[in-house]
């Protein structure tokens, strides 16, 4: 369902204007915890990608959830990835394989999720990087009142490694994947607000002991727990870490249109009923799901 408030027209900060973010529709789903799946984001932003597609609005959608683990699809061809896997749930993760690139990440309520969700405007894949880099100005323009600088680069011993890792003085607080559909595509953004960077990281390096065991360290990340932070660790952002982070971002995009702009864009949002997005989890499980 859609609440009033949870659709916001974007803000134009100069530098997005170019970028075609001028009317972006925010779809705030922060504080929507109740559904378990941790599939259930990814699979509402392969379908709202699809409608974008199509002609719809432009989507940033921001979302948590309380305890899941998402894999990369070369995690799940790892040996032993269905027993991590088990144990992972054991401990009471929701876990999945995600269609985006990649590889393994932990989230719960301190970690901010960011799609952007835009139409490719007849650009084709020729620019993707382009659109690395326009979440990484998201990110950055969120956080520019900390007085932090924001590095971008891979970070050798952290989980989910990129060249478009996102850093603070040489530790990782956000990883960027994208997927790309015919019309449309997504851009993703996981953001470590709060908690402890080590312990995450720790999580993430046990799973690999597990899935990886006698396979060589190449076929995998090597995560090392002094290489991933959060912005409470990093940023002294305190102790409400995300809610500041999602605040500054919404700040960041808020529309400042006419009202009639507003409308504009919002009559072409189309949110599918939960039914729909609970049918498409169990596609994709079925498309990505590990295979024992």
């Amino acid at each position: 369902m859609l609440y009033k408030g949870d659709v916001e027209l974007a803000e134009c900060k100069t530098s997005f204007h170019s970028d075609g973010l001028d009317d972006i529709l925010v779809l705030d789903r922060t504080q929507h915890l109740e559904e378990p799946d941790i599939l259930y984001p990814f699979a509402l932003d392969e379908l709202l990608c699809r409608h974008t597609g199509k002609g719809g609005p432009a989507v940033c959608h921001l979302w948590r959830h309380p305890r899941g683990f998402v894999m990369g699809l070369r995690d799940s061809r790892l040996p032993h990835a269905t027993k991590a896997q088990k144990w992972l749930e054991s401990l009471g993760y929701s876990t999945a394989v995600r269609s985006t690139g990649g590889a393994a990440v932990p989230l719960d309520l301190g970690v901010v999720n960011i799609s952007l969700i835009l139409p490719k405007e007849g650009l084709g894949d020729k620019f993707f990087r382009s659109d690395y880099e326009r979440m990484y100005q998201l990110i950055k323009l969120a956080l520019q009142n900390t007085s932090y600088t924001i590095d971008k680069g891979e970070i050798d011993g952290a989980y989910c490694p990129g060249d478009y890792d996102l850093s603070i003085g040489g530790i990782k607080f956000c990883g960027i994947a994208q997927r790309r559909q015919a019309h449309a595509f997504v851009v993703q953004a996981f953001v470590i607000c709060e908690g402890s960077g080590k312990e995450s990281a720790g999580l993430v390096r046990s799973f690999y002991e597990r899935a990886a065991l006698g396979v060589l360290k190449g076929d995998h990340p090597v995560v090392t727990e002094d290489k991933m932070g959060s912005l409470e660790e990093l940023a002294s952002l305190g102790s409400d870490a995300a809610q500041v982070f999602i605040e500054s971002t919404k700040q960041v995009i808020r529309g400042c249109q006419s009202e009639l702009c507003l409308e504009q864009a919002a009559s072409g949002l189309w949110v599918p009923e939960p039914e729909q997005v609970h049918a498409f989890i169990h596609t994709l499980r079925e498309r990505y799901g590990i295979k024992a």
